[in-house]
C-alpha cells in the first residue's frame, strides 16, 4: 500500500531554509524522501548537514528574475514560500522604507515566486504543491508590525486566490500559520519571564510549538494526503487561535 504522506520522487523548493521554520521544512521534506533545494542569500552548510537528500542554490526572492530561472531551468514539484522579514516600530513613526522592504519580501515575492512556478508546471503539463508560510498575523493586527500584519493577511488572501485559479489545473496551494514557535527569532520572548508566562497561558497545548511542527504540516499539505486540500490556511499554533 503506497505511504500517502511520502514525497518520494519528488523535488522540493524551500525559500529561506537556512535557519528556524524554513530549516526544519527543508529537513522534513528530504525526510519524507524528497529531493530538496535550499534557497536563500545565507550559508546552507547546517540544514544540509542535517538533511538526507539536499542542496542549496543562491537565491534573492527580491529577484523576480531568479525565481523564473530557477523554474525554468530545473524541475520543482513542490514550492515552499518561507522567507519573510519583519519590521518593529509605533505606527505613527513607521517608514516607507521599512513598508516596502517587508511587503516586498512577504507578499510581492511570494507571489511572483508562485506565478513563475505555476507557468513552468503548466507549460509541462505536470501538477505541483505550493505551501506558502502564513501568520497567526494573518488573522489578529498585532501590534507595532503593520508592514508584517498586511503582507501575511495578502499572504492568506493570495493563497486563496491562487487556489481558486490552480486547482483545477492540477496545482494545490494552502498556507500554513505559525503559532509561537521555538526559534531564533522568539528567543527574547521566551527569555522574558512574565512574556514567556502570558504566551503559555493563552496556548491550549501548554507549550511553545518546536520548527519540526510545522515540517510535518508542510509535508502533509505537499503530499498526497492533501490532494483534495485547496486554498487552505492551516493554523499550526497548539490551540492559540481557538482560545
Amino acid at each position: 500500500m503506497t505511504n500517502s504522506f511520502e514525497l518520494t520522487g519528488k523535488r522540493a523548493l524551500v525559500t529561506g531554509a537556512n535557519t528556524g521554520i524554513g530549516q526544519a521544512i527543508a529537513i522534513a521534506m528530504s525526510n519524507a524522501g524528497a529531493e530538496v533545494l535550499c534557497a536563500g542569500r545565507s550559508s546552507m552548510a547546517q540544514t544540509l548537514s542535517l538533511m538526507k537528500n539536499g542542496n542549496a542554490v543562491e537565491f534573492d526572492v527580491s529577484n523576480r528574475d531568479a525565481a523564473r530561472n530557477i523554474f525554468e531551468n530545473d524541475h520543482i514539484d513542490i514550492l515552499v514560500n518561507n522567507a519573510g522579514i519583519i519590521r518593529r516600530e509605533d505606527s505613527t513613526d513607521f517608514s516607507e522604507t521599512d513598508w516596502d522592504d517587508v511587503m516586498d519580501v512577504n507578499l510581492k515575492s511570494v507571489f511572483f515566486n508562485c506565478q513563475a512556478f505555476a507557468r513552468e508546471v503548466f507549460a509541462r503539463g505536470g501538477t505541483g504543491q505550493i505551501v506558502n508560510i502564513a501568520s497567526l498575523l494573518s488573522f489578529q493586527g498585532g501590534i507595532r508590525v503593520p508592514s508584517y500584519t498586511a503582507s501575511k493577511h495578502g499572504v492568506a488572501g493570495i493563497t486563496k486566490l491562487l487556489a481558486n485559479e490552480w486547482a483545477a489545473r492540477g496545482i494545490n496551494v494552502n498556507a500554513l500559520a505559525p503559532g509561537y514557535i521555538e526559534t531564533n527569532n522568539t528567543a527574547a520572548l521566551r527569555k522574558d519571564t512574565a512574556r514567556n508566562k502570558s504566551i503559555l497561558e493563552r496556548i491550549p497545548a501548554g507549550r511553545w510549538g518546536k520548527a519540526a511542527d510545522i515540517g510535518n504540516a508542510a509535508v502533509f499539505l505537499a503530499s498526497p494526503a492533501a490532494e483534495y486540500i485547496h486554498g487552505a490556511v492551516l493554523n499550526v499554533d497548539g490551540g492559540w487561535l481557538a482560545r
